[in-house]
C-alpha cells in the first residue's frame, strides 16, 4: 500500500489554483493560512483534482479547530451538482507541512482512501511563481508496535481541459495591459476568425523555432536531444499526408462552415434583441 501511495501522480486543474488564491485573498486578517477540501477523481495511480472549496478553521499552538459540519454540508451540495467529484484530499496555503497537518490529515483519511495533501505557496516571498507541492502520508512503524506517519512528496502536474486553456490564454493577455491586470483594464474575447488568425501566427512562430533548432543540430551548433527528436517524429507522423491543394480545399470548407455559424449566431442575437424591444413596446 505504501508503494501505491508513492506512485501517485496528482494532476491539478487551473480552476483549483484560482479558487485557492481567491480564498487566501479573502481570509480573515488573523489567519496565517487557509485550508480546504480537494474534489476530483482517483483512478489507476492518478489523482485528478478538478474542484475545491475552503473550510473555515482556526489554529492555535496546541490545537486546531475546523468547521467539519460546514465542510460536509458543502461537499453534499457539490456532490449533488457533480456526482463524479469525490473527496480526494485537502489543500493548504503555505510552502511547507506544519505541525497541525497530521491532525487535519487524519480527518480526511476517514473520508477517502490515501488522501493527498496539496500545498500552494501564495506568499510569493522572494519568488514570482507559486510553489505547488503534493504529499501523501506514509505509515511508519513496526507490527504490533508504535505506529506513525510521514508526509512524503509525490509527483504533481498542472493540467487543463481545452476550454480551460482558452480561458488561461485570455487571462494571460491581461499581463500586457499598462500597469498589469491590477489597473482595472479588461480584455474582450476575440471573434472566431481572429482566434484562427492568432493561432496561425503562433503556429508559424513555433515552426520557425523548430526549424532553427533542427538547423542548429544538423550544423553541430547545438547538441541533439533524443526526447525532442522523438517528439518531432511523432509530430511529423501525426500530420495527415495531403497536397497543398487538398489542404486549401479542406481549410476553405471549414472556414465557410465557421462563417455560416457566425452569421446564424448574429441573426439569432438580432432576433432576440428585436423581441425584447417589441416586448417592451407592448407593455408600455
Amino acid at each position: 500500500m505504501t508503494n501505491m501511495a508513492l506512485d501517485l501522480t496528482v494532476k491539478v486543474h487551473p480552476v483549483v489554483l484560482f479558487q485557492i488564491v481567491d480564498a487566501y485573498e479573502r481570509r480573515n486578517s488573523d489567519s496565517q493560512r487557509v485550508i480546504g477540501t480537494l474534489l476530483g477523481t482517483a483512478e489507476k495511480g492518478i489523482v485528478e483534482v478538478t474542484n475545491c472549496f475552503c473550510v473555515p478553521h482556526k489554529e492555535y499552538d496546541d490545537q486546531v479547530e475546523a468547521e467539519l459540519s460546514y465542510a460536509m454540508d458543502l461537499y453534499d451540495l457539490n456532490h449533488r451538482v457533480n456526482a463524479q467529484e469525490n473527496i480526494v484530499g485537502w489543500w493548504a496555503t503555505g510552502k511547507e507541512v506544519t505541525t497541525h497537518s497530521s491532525v487535519i490529515h487524519e480527518y480526511y483519511a476517514r473520508e477517502c482512501n490515501n488522501p493527498v495533501h496539496l500545498t500552494v505557496d501564495t506568499t510569493l516571498i522572494n519568488t514570482t511563481r507559486m510553489g505547488i507541492k503534493a504529499y501523501v502520508c506514509v505509515q511508519l512503524g513496526v507490527p504490533n508496535g508504535k505506529q506513525g506517519c510521514m508526509f512524503t512528496p509525490t509527483k504533481v502536474q498542472v493540467t487543463s481541459y481545452e476550454p480551460e486553456i482558452t480561458g488561461l490564454q485570455l487571462c494571460q493577455k491581461t499581463q500586457s495591459l499598462p500597469g498589469g491586470p491590477k489597473t482595472g483594464g479588461t480584455v474582450e474575447p476575440m471573434m472566431d476568425l481572429a482566434q484562427i488568425a492568432e493561432a496561425s501566427s503562433k503556429l508559424s512562430a513555433m515552426l520557425d523555432q523548430v526549424l532553427i533548432y533542427v538547423d542548429d543540430v544538423l550544423a553541430g551548433k547545438q547538441p541533439p536531444d533524443n526526447q525532442v527528436g522523438r517528439a518531432l517524429l511523432d509530430m511529423v507522423h501525426s500530420v495527415p499526408k495531403m497536397t497543398s491543394d487538398q489542404f486549401d480545399e479542406m481549410f476553405n470548407s471549414n472556414v465557410k462552415d465557421l462563417l455560416m455559424v457566425v452569421a446564424l449566431s448574429q441573426l439569432i442575437k438580432t432576433q432576440l434583441q428585436l423581441n425584447e424591444k417589441l416586448t417592451l413596446l407592448t407593455t408600455l
